[in-house]
């Protein structure tokens, strides 16, 4: 996601942007890295497995923000495939509100652990491709309802005719959603 970074800037020229990779080559997608190995989208599966990371991503996310004297209100957590599995799971999970997640082609993986009355209730956008041949793109409909059931504010887009993969106007999305986020913070 740090490709994202010069289409991005002009939007947000104070913001730094730093794109953790994941440990493991990812079998399915030859030069891509992966969090832990996927062998399917069981939910019980995909829940333990983002489960089993979040300690590294959030050791990671506090590392930084000490490091830039920046708080959780200044991070925004962008994702694509696994990595919006794990912006959503940690993202829904911090103990303070994050401003905005984005996820392209990703999954909700679980919100069966978050209390009822979980603070964190960040803005949220996901995009996600008709025709994705590796996260199925009934994926989006299902996250946006269980994100709303919990009183998430989520905004979604389908990209018609887009396989695995971010389209310009899913670029553009982001950038502008993630733009406002950081805007309404500042105005709150």
């Amino acid at each position: 996601m740090i490709a994202l970074a010069p289409q991005w800037q002009d939007a947000l020229p104070d913001a730094l942007f730093l794109a953790p990779h994941a440990p493991q080559r990812c079998s399915m997608m030859g030069t891509g890295y992966q969090w832990w190995g996927l062998s399917g989208f069981e939910p019980s599966a995909l829940a333990a497995g983002a489960a089993s990371v979040a300690p590294a991503i959030n050791a990671f996310i506090d590392q930084k923000l000490t490091q830039y004297g920046l708080t959780d209100s200044d991070l925004a957590l962008v994702g694509f495939s696994q990595g919006t599995m794990m912006a959503l799971h940690v993202g829904l999970r911090r103990s303070q509100q994050v401003a905005a997640i984005v996820g392209y082609s990703g999954i909700l993986t679980s919100i069966a652990d978050l209390p009822l009355e979980h603070p964190a209730k960040p803005p949220t956008l996901l995009v996600h491709g008709t025709a994705d041949p590796v996260v199925p793109f009934k994926a989006l409909h299902s996250a946006e309802s269980e994100l709303q059931g919990i009183g998430v504010p989520t905004t979604t887009h389908s990209s018609h005719g887009l396989g695995h993969s971010v389209d310009p106007i899913g670029i553009r999305l982001g950038r502008d959603f993630v733009s406002g986020s950081f805007a309404n913070e500042l105005s709150a």
